[in-house]
């Protein structure tokens, strides 16, 4: 902890009548004056990264520090891939370290967004995942995002809302009732009697795209109809651009000078809104009430009926096809240092969430490897899984199984 399931924490929120900000990240000041603000206003938070920013940063290298700033915190944290466009996507951001996926599948017709979203939330949920869909199109107007966002307003229909939850078991619902992406222009026309009836029909925590320049008082009304998440990013990217156009008039001119004082206007902004949003104050009844999030570790010892070379071709070969297995973050293949060891070579397998051990189990690419590569030649062998201990407790009241199979 104090990474948590995003699912509980939306639902938290929406239970208890407050947004959590889902801010986009793009560089290690936008990290820092985010996590800044959750804990100065003791909030839970998102951490957000857009696949239209993926051109602006390296997402693996960014997802280490994002998670390392998510694991050393004291609020609740989940991070969450936004307007991801593929299945792909999603299997990648999770690897990572993404606790939260996001289809963007809304500028599809109906259909085809139901088959879309259903091949990611039939994935991500064999792994424990929550999945955000999106129904209706919310346009981008003028900003740093906008030009991702083509086309003309469509707001969500509340019966196609409906059917489309009970076909793709999404867990939480992004609509269009009139923001936009990017900086609004003009006064938005916000339909909250339509926000209200998908309210009622769905009863899940609903999800507002567009969320810079809003007044207070429509934010409030807002929340209260159901918007339990709040993506928010231009605003944040306006902060700190303000900030480098101000370090620009100083004397220094170097990269550290302009971009002093970033994380600090970053942080700023985000802390105002936690608490326009009601979740400032909100960190430690969130904490109660919500899965705190570790991976699993699937650990297998064996003695091998093979030389050396060909147990290392096998698990090379083994690497490569479990690695793309979703749920899976890491795998590491070991021989034993000491000589006359129990058990000589092992498997690390790293899931990101308990439900990869069935899942990974019955995945048909890994059926095979260990059916026609790894158990005719690894009859010797123990497997277990770990979850890890903190804080003098376990993560779950049954923290190892030991099996004798793969």
């Amino acid at each position: 902890m104090p990474i948590v399931d995003m699912k509980g924490m939306l639902e938290h929120a929406y239970q208890y009548g407050y947004a959590v900000g889902a801010f986009d990240v793009v560089s290690l000041d936008f990290v820092t004056g985010i996590m800044t603000a959750a804990e100065r206003s003791r909030s839970p938070v998102i951490l957000s990264l857009a696949e239209s920013h993926f051109a602006h940063f390296d997402f693996e290298l960014l997802m280490s520090a994002v998670e390392r700033a998510a694991q050393r915190a004291t609020v609740p944290v989940a991070i969450h891939l936004d307007h991801g466009m593929s299945t792909k996507s999603a299997v990648q951001a999770i690897s990572l370290g993404c606790n939260g996926v996001m289809v963007d599948a809304s500028h599809h017709p109906f259909e085809e967004n139901v088959r879309l979203t259903l091949g990611v939330t039939g994935m991500a949920h064999s792994c424990g995942i929550p999945v955000e869909g999106e129904l209706g199109y919310v346009p981008g107007v003028e900003g740093e995002d906008a030009e991702h966002h083509p086309g003309d307003l469509v707001y969500t229909s509340v019966s196609e809302a409906k059917e489309y939850v009970q076909r793709t078991g999404v867990d939480f619902l992004a609509v269009s009732i009139g923001t936009v992406h990017g900086r609004m222009k003009g006064e938005p026309s916000l339909n909250y009697s339509r926000l209200e009836e998908i309210n009622k029909t769905l009863g899940i925590p609903l999800v507002l795209h567009g969320g810079t320049g809003l007044t207070d008082e429509q934010y409030s009304r807002l929340i209260n109809n159901g918007i339990s998440k709040i993506n928010y990013y231009t605003a944040l990217a306006d902060a700190s651009g303000k900030r480098v156009q101000q370090n620009t008039q100083s004397d220094g001119q170097g990269y550290t000078a302009l971009v002093d004082g970033v994380a600090e206007s970053i942080a700023d902004e985000a802390e105002r809104c936690m608490h326009l949003w009601g979740s400032a104050g909100q960190a430690d009844n969130a904490l109660k009430n919500c899965a705190s999030w570790a991976p699993v570790e699937h650990l297998i010892v064996y003695n091998a009926d093979a030389n050396e070379t060909k147990v290392h071709a096998m698990m090379s070969e083994g690497r490569r096809v479990l690695s793309q297995i979703p749920g899976v973050r890491t795998v590491f293949t070991g021989n034993a240092i000491q000589e006359g060891a129990q058990y000589r070579f092992s498997w690390l397998v790293r899931f990101c969430h308990p439900a990869v051990i069935d899942s990974y189990r019955d995945h048909p690419d890994h059926i095979a490897f260990a059916d026609n590569q790894f158990r005719p030649i690894a009859g010797d062998r123990i497997s277990i899984d770990y979850r890890a201990v903190e804080s003098g407790r376990t993560h779950s009241e049954n923290s190892a199984s030991i099996r004798k199979s793969a």
